[in-house]
């Protein structure tokens, strides 16, 4: 017989969720568009998918085919720790190592604060995603393409406020750029090739 969640008992896991609407992202900076944790997690796992898709396709000889589908669960969830932590801005967090360090510790914790949300028959399931095991070439790869999607996102971030006419986001996304380079992978380049143009079209020039 299989084992079912203690009767009556309520969970908070999905409703933490839903209240990534409320986490801002880009703090530090003036937004002509403010943006969401939650929008920005689907943004991510829109092209995390992508670029999953794209390696097991056209790039399968670089490394283990990946499974899409879990590739976009990583993405969906990967900042939810910020419903708790709230979005430290990456100067910040990145100051030095041992706030680095500190952070990610804090980022751990706040992980299984929301595992403790679910029932226990649920959480191993949702653990996978937020703690993938990078041991297995797979999904150290899987972890790497919503690294690399992460990048991509925030490099779109930048293109569509310098659209909208705020010179804010020049400098952030010269260097942000310059890491989705430096992260060598060969799919987040066909993507910056292929599809990132798109972005700073008009809605006619992108309906041609």
């Amino acid at each position: 017989m299989r084992n079912l969640p203690e009767e009556n008992k309520e969970y908070s896991f999905y409703a933490m969720l839903d209240r990534m609407q409320y986490i801002n992202r880009w703090g530090l900076m003036r937004n002509n568009r403010t943006e969401n944790l939650k929008e920005h997690s689907m943004d991510v796992a829109i092209v995390a998918h992508a670029l999953a898709t794209i390696h097991n396709r056209i790039y399968p000889e670089t490394g283990p085919l990946v499974d899409t589908h879990y590739v976009m669960g990583i993405a969906l969830l990967h900042d939810a720790s910020e419903i708790i932590t709230g979005d430290m801005p990456t100067p910040i967090k990145y100051f030095s190592p041992e706030i680095t360090r500190a952070y990610k510790e804090i980022e751990g914790e706040a992980t299984d604060r929301l595992l403790d949300m679910l029932p226990e028959e649920l959480r191993s399931d949702y653990a996978e995603l937020f703690h993938p095991d990078r041991d297995i070439p797979a999904n150290a790869l899987a972890y790497r393409l919503v690294k690399a999607a992460d990048r991509l996102c925030a490099y779109i971030k930048c293109v569509t406020e310098e659209n909208s006419g705020n010179k804010e986001f020049v400098q952030a996304r010269v260097s942000i750029e310059r890491s989705i380079r430096a992260l060598a992978l060969p799919e987040a380049d066909y993507f910056m090739e292929h599809f990132m143009p798109a972005y700073g079209m008009t809605l006619d020039r992108i309906s041609e």
